[in-house]
């Protein structure tokens, strides 16, 4: 069965009839929150969505403290390490993501979707720190992206 986060279309990333629908995360590192969101997704998605994560600066690791947090509602960051921006991917997706509120992307030419933002809950700002931090990250992110599942996945149906 291939993972939810390889494309299932032509390696250049064409749209084509059996594509499932693709949706990029970002963020500055690709180490915690994008992960966080790629991994979610695909949790809930359950291989209907092609899920993508990379960085506008890539980091040289995953952030331990996430992985272990989404890992208590049964996703996982198996595989995973931070990336740069794909350039085919950031074209094809049909909703680019930038988690957080520190990274900037530009959009490309012939890209499919808007870039949005999920402006997540940042627990530290009020003294919040360790797992109690990363779970409070966790729902928040969770949250979201229950209800973009949920969206993409009726998109396709309609």
């Amino acid at each position: 069965m291939p993972r939810a986060d390889r494309p299932t279309s032509s390696p250049d990333g064409a749209a084509g009839a059996d594509r499932r629908p693709r949706v990029l995360f970002v963020c500055v590192k690709n180490a915690g929150k994008s992960q966080m969101a790629a991994a979610l997704t695909r949790h809930f998605a359950r291989e209907r969505l092609d899920v993508h994560s990379a960085g506008t600066q890539p980091g040289r690791a995953v952030n331990a403290e996430s992985a272990t947090a989404v890992a208590t509602l049964g996703a996982t960051f198996d595989g995973e390490h931070p990336k740069a921006i794909d350039p085919a991917v950031l074209r094809t997706a049909d909703r680019v993501i930038i988690v957080g509120s520190a990274a900037r992307l530009e959009p490309i030419d012939g890209m499919l979707a808007t870039i949005e933002t999920w402006h997540t809950d940042e627990p530290s700002t009020r003294g919040i720190e360790g797992s109690e931090r990363m779970q409070l990250i966790r729902d928040d992110i969770a949250e979201r992206c229950r209800t973009l599942v949920g969206e993409m996945l009726h998109r396709t149906q309609g």
